[in-house]
């Protein structure tokens, strides 16, 4: 059994979000995340805290982001009321270790999901607070659900995702190593769903309109870390499946943004198909994994390219609301008429942005995206530090004894460089891992050239306060998408026709709930022209303009970064507020026009995908 991955994340005791991050992690405890247990039911009186709701997934879901959010902001209050919700699981903890909130007669019915969840989530609690009831309730929950597998095997959710009972089996064991803990892990790869035979034998090139767990998005989006968590138990390659899986899927089903299309299941690589909030957190969270896992850098880009495009085009900047599918070509959200509806298994309301639009899951679980960013900021190498997502964080530790603090400033992905400030007490040898995107054109370490792509281990004695410089070069380019359409990327930002846009405040009461501001949903329509095609195939340098970077730079108003691009406008069908998947014709309808062209991220409705109008300059 491999005794430890190449990186360990440090707990939110250790590391801290500074700069722009920290701001959005506030607004995230200004907004829906930070007040579900107010207002939403299923959280407010789920049965987890004695209630009559939801007793499963969703209080899970939502403290998995909530705990570490707490605690990375040191917020008494939001603090407080995790506690209460910890208090509440483990005073329900039955005397022979079952942990979910049911009547020992519904156990054979309840999907353990819920129990892989829930522990995981205990597991955040005692790294963020050090809570020594934590290890005997997770060691007794997990002995049970060992026992329980020889009655009633995995089944449904938990067939789908046996792999997340490792996050916590694997805590448990480096603390007290038991043999049964091996057996367990092992037992929960044979009962659960072989995506070894899924990816290997790939049959699913084509979305079908149907609901099925083997093309579940979110499903998918979890199973890149699967093979990657269990290869602490098997030797495997950790990153083997994965790879393959996203050949798979970014290609069959890629987007502009760097993910693949569900809403909810796979649904091919149609700018105008969804992409669940659900898996652009799980796909983050399981990129942080591999990352960590294998050290490759790999991950982390794919990380940033989620975390800096999708994760917030999804949801408002006020972080008071969010869709449950975002499309790269997305000209306005308001209801669907029931035969007009495009998405392959979800409603007409999926892409509003709301309390809980189409289903429930995406209000909990968005909760992780953010705090989790910010813990895989720097991780900790057995001989040093690594840098992950490049973002603005410090971390305080110690190594060989000394007292060490390692602090990331800067405005990246708004700006193309970072600095590392180490603070060391004393003399201390150890390496610093500085990532290089590999989607830059050049990167140097204080002034010397490195090849993007690649981690560069700086290896010194260091001592009092040294400064380390690394500056990228990044240059817009078109990159090709399916049915001879473009976009643009430039590093780890995609950009997107600005629209503005009016929001329409939909207040009324559904299931209880009643949505009323600021909890209520809305509609977003469009008041700017959005039917373009590209005018030029090589873009400049010259056409970026830069701007503050403001609390909340994921926001049309305050995109810090605007490429002046020349388009065409050309002929581009719409119905019921959904563009046609390509335009009827990309010969010009009017006159060459500079057009500002934002990061995806900072947008809510937008146009990525355009093709290279007939009187284009190539």
């Amino acid at each position: 059994m491999r005794e430890k991955d190449a990186f360990q994340f440090f707990t939110a005791k250790e590391l801290k979000p500074q700069g722009w991050l920290r701001a959005q992690l506030e607004t995230q405890a200004r907004g829906l995340s930070g007040h579900l247990d107010k207002v939403w039911l299923d959280i407010r009186e789920s049965r987890w805290v004695g209630g009559d709701r939801e007793g499963w997934e969703r209080v899970p879901y939502w403290l998995d982001g909530f705990i570490p959010l707490a605690w990375l902001l040191d917020d008494a209050d939001l603090q407080a009321r995790a506690t209460r919700y910890v208090d509440a699981i483990l005073a329900g903890q039955a005397a022979d270790g079952w942990i979910c909130p049911c009547t020992p007669e519904e156990r054979r019915d309840y999907d353990l999901w819920g129990v892989f969840l829930v522990c995981k989530v205990l597991v955040v609690y005692q790294d963020c607070t050090g809570d020594e009831r934590i290890e005997e309730a997770v060691y007794r929950a997990l002995k049970n659900l060992y026992a329980h597998l020889d009655r009633r095997p995995l089944f449904d959710w938990a067939a789908a995702r046996w792999f997340e009972c490792l996050i916590p089996l694997f805590w448990l064991w480096d603390r007290r190593p038991e043999e049964w803990m091996k057996d367990l892990a092992h037992l929960l790869k044979i009962m659960g769903f072989d995506y070894n035979t899924l990816f290997g034998s790939w049959r699913f090139q084509e979305p079908a309109d149907r609901w099925n767990q083997a093309t579940h998005v979110v499903n998918l989006a979890m199973a890149l870390r699967s093979h990657a968590l269990y290869s602490r138990l098997s030797g495997e390659d950790p990153e083997a499946l994965a790879k393959t899986a996203l050949d798979h899927l970014t290609r069959d089903h890629g987007t502009a943004y760097g993910h693949f299309t569900g809403d909810e299941c796979l649904s091919g690589d149609s700018p105008i198909q969804g992409s669940e909030l659900c898996s652009v957190v799980e796909a983050m969270y399981s990129y942080e994994w591999l990352y960590a896992i294998s050290g490759n850098p790999f991950w982390a880009d794919r990380l940033e390219l989620l975390a800096y495009n999708a994760l917030p085009a999804t949801i408002s900047p006020d972080m008071w609301t969010h869709q449950y599918d975002q499309m790269a070509n997305q000209i306005q959200c308001s209801p669907l008429p029931e035969e007009a509806v495009h998405f392959r298994s979800n409603n007409g309301e999926a892409h509003l942005f709301g309390l809980e639009p189409h289903f429930g899951c995406c209000t909990a679980n968005f909760s992780q995206g953010w705090p989790k960013l910010a813990l895989s900021a720097l991780l900790q190498a057995e001989d040093g530090i690594a840098v992950g997502a490049i973002a603005p964080a410090s971390v305080r530790t110690v190594i060989q004894g000394v007292a060490v603090t390692v602090t990331v400033e800067t405005e990246y992905p708004f700006r193309d460089s970072y600095r590392v400030r180490v603070q060391a007490d004393q003399p201390v040898r150890f390496r610093l891992y500085l990532r290089a995107p590999a989607n830059a054109v050049d990167c140097r370490v204080d002034g010397q050239a490195v090849p993007p792509g690649e981690l560069h281990a700086l290896e010194r004695e260091w001592t009092g306060e040294t400064v380390v410089e690394v500056a990228m070069t990044f240059a817009p380019v078109l990159e090709p998408r399916p049915r001879n359409l473009f976009c643009v990327r430039r590093g780890p930002l995609v950009y997107a026709v600005k629209m503005e846009e009016k929001w329409v405040k939909r207040e009324y009461e559904r299931d209880g709930v009643e949505r009323r501001f600021p909890y209520c949903d809305y509609e977003v329509l469009p008041q700017s022209p959005w039917n373009y095609g590209f005018a030029d195939a090589t873009l400049s340098e010259e056409w970026l303009e830069r701007f503050p970077v403001a609390e909340q730079p994921f926001s049309p108003e305050h995109a810090p970064l605007r490429l002046q691009v020349p388009l065409y406008p050309i002929p581009w069908q719409e119905k019921n507020g959904v563009c046609a998947v390509t335009p009827d014709s990309a010969i010009p309808c009017g006159e060459k026009a500079t057009v500002t062209m934002i990061p995806y991220g900072c947008t809510n409705l937008r146009m990525t995908e355009l093709p290279l109008a007939e009187q284009a300059d190539i």
